[in-house]
């Protein structure tokens, strides 16, 4: 498996040096699947570099014979810790975060290397999932689709668009520029979450060009389960997104925070408190029919597409998996700002005056401590 380099980036006149950074847990057959699709990129000289992030299984062994340069972490610590520790260890200008279970094209380090040729003054740039799930099921196939056609949406002029976050599952970065930013933050991100989306965050803010490229695009072998869907939409990405916000003070109106999500978010709520309701009054059927109404006209773009990849029947069959989805949005927003504006003031009660009667500080209601639990318990896993 000599035909990926394992030494240093190589360099070549007029072209950046590389490194490819593939943080990895227990990867399996997806990880060789994504080591094997890298060693056939039309871009063929890079250094791979993969961080075992405490595997049980053969991960590691695994990327020896494929080439790469393992790190290892004895025990998990995280993608985000990972990916630093790569980053730490590589020597290209150029570096390209992808994960264990995405399989680039032949085309796609190519078609992300030359934009960054094409542009000094590029900083970094992502792309996308393509629209060709390998995982079978409906619903590993709708999330896939979804993210898919999320990133692929836009004013993109030569297929590149102006974006304010970044993502590692398919994403370059400039080594010197992720150095200085401190790379990703494992101590607030210590499991898989919004690492790279809060890096983003940073480099934007501070004048940093961040590009969607819609043609870099590789295709994702997750597969998905509706506990993993649940976990992951609220207590990886919802609930750490909406707090990044709060703290940031931006206002989000990208990728899966435009304003057509938002109102299907609350029609979505709109349509669970009618049927609630049905019992009770008959006018409720009528609202939960114009709020379901309401959530197709918003997203007929989407469903469009669907039929179009793999028929009207996923189409139809994929609208409670995007209800699923709001339902999920909604329930993030409400922890967070239960969090944010409850759990957080009460960490400092002393300064605030909430004290009681002894001086202590008084500790928070039995729900606020039955939801933290189950936080932890929901994100203890990888």
């Amino acid at each position: 498996m000599d035909d990926v380099p394992a030494g240093p980036a190589s360099t070549e006149p007029g072209r950046p040096s590389l490194s490819v950074v593939v943080p990895v847990h227990n990867g399996g057959r997806d990880f060789e699947r994504c080591l094997r699709r890298l060693r056939e990129s039309s871009w063929a000289r890079f250094e791979l570099l993969v961080v075992d992030d405490g595997s049980t299984d053969d991960s590691g062994p695994v990327a020896v014979r494929h080439g790469a340069s393992v790190l290892r972490h004895d025990r998990p610590l995280g993608p985000a810790a990972a990916r630093n520790l790569g980053a730490e260890k590589a020597t290209g200008e150029l570096i390209f975060f992808l994960d264990a279970d995405v399989a680039v094209h032949p085309d796609t380090i190519e078609r992300g290397m030359t934009r960054f040729l094409d542009d000094p003054g590029l900083t970094a740039l992502f792309g996308s999932y393509d629209d060709r799930p390998l995982a079978p099921g409906i619903v590993s196939r709708f999330r896939n689709l979804l993210h898919h056609y999320v990133h692929q949406q836009g004013d993109f002029v030569d297929d590149a668009r102006p974006a304010h976050t970044f993502w590692t599952g398919c994403g370059m970065i400039r080594r010197a520029a992720f150095r200085e930013f401190g790379g990703f933050d494992p101590r607030l991100y210590a499991r898989p979450s919004i690492e790279d989306i809060e890096l983003g965050y940073r480099l934007t803010r501070a004048g940093r060009k961040i590009v969607l490229a819609r043609d870099v695009q590789a295709t994702h072998m997750k597969r998905w389960t509706l506990f993993e869907v649940v976990r992951t939409d609220v207590f990886r990405r919802g609930v750490p997104w909406m707090l990044l916000i709060k703290r940031s003070g931006t206002v989000e109106t990208d990728l899966n925070v435009q304003a057509a999500q938002k109102l299907s978010v609350a029609a979505t709520g709109g349509l669970l408190l009618a049927t609630a309701a049905l019992p009770m009054t008959a006018w409720a059927g009528a609202v939960a029919v114009a709020c379901a109404g309401g959530v197709v006209a918003l997203n007929t773009p989407l469903y469009r597409f669907l039929a179009r990849r793999r028929g009207v029947g996923f189409a139809v069959g994929s609208f409670p998996l995007h209800l699923l989805y709001f339902v999920c949005c909604g329930v993030s927003v409400v922890i967070a700002l239960t969090r944010w504006y409850v759990l957080d003031r009460r960490r400092r009660p002393v300064a605030e005056g909430r004290v009681d009667r002894g001086g202590r500080p008084i500790p928070p209601p039995a729900w606020v401590r039955l939801a933290r639990r189950l936080q932890r318990w929901t994100t203890r896993s990888r």
